[in-house]
């Protein structure tokens, strides 16, 4: 346990303020521009919705069976796209999920996105107490208690450090600087 827990509300809290930030960048983009070539090279901003979500989807399988007591649910992807060296299987997981997502409509994309959100809220409230306080509960969080993940920003991350200066660089109609790495992600 952390010296400092994070509660669960503290941790509900930091997510709603997440998901306002995530619904205010939705709407700086606005949905006449999500279908356009954007901030990640080829991709659309509705395919850069869909990889976060895709990817926040696995968090959730993960919470969502810790909250039943199951095991941890296998990853949604191939098994045959693993590989040792993980940028080239992250490369092939983001191409698969792109490919998975590719004739989604934006609504829906979009529906999914923000309900992604709200079930996040809700595991956390049936997580057991030791989820969100013990570093070592999941060892997907590099033994950062999950209260702290939520509540730093840390599983929320991947949109602030590998895709946000690129949108808002796109937004302010300045051209990428790094398209091609641009689609690669952290678990």
């Amino acid at each position: 346990m952390s010296e400092t827990s994070v509660t669960r509300g503290e941790a509900v809290a930091a997510i709603n303020r997440e998901r306002e930030a995530w619904d205010t960048l939705l709407a700086e983009v606005g949905e006449d521009r999500m279908l356009e070539p954007g901030p990640m090279g080829d991709w659309t901003f509705k395919d850069l919705v869909a990889h976060l979500t895709d990817w926040r989807e696995r968090t959730l399988r993960r919470l969502e069976a810790a909250a039943q007591g199951q095991p941890e649910p296998p990853a949604p992807w191939p098994a045959d796209l693993e590989d040792d060296d993980e940028d080239k299987a992250v490369d092939a997981i983001n191409a698969w999920f792109q490919e998975q997502s590719a004739n989604k409509l934006l609504g829906e994309v979009l529906d999914e996105s923000r309900a992604s959100y709200a079930r996040l809220a809700d595991v956390v409230q049936q997580l057991p107490d030791a989820a969100l306080t013990d570093g070592g509960y999941f060892a997907w969080t590099g033994g950062q208690p999950l209260g702290e993940a939520i509540t730093s920003g840390v599983i929320f991350g991947h949109l602030y450090d590998e895709h946000e200066t690129e949108i808002r660089r796109w937004l302010a109609g300045r051209p990428a600087e790094t398209p091609a790495s641009a689609t690669r992600t952290a678990r």
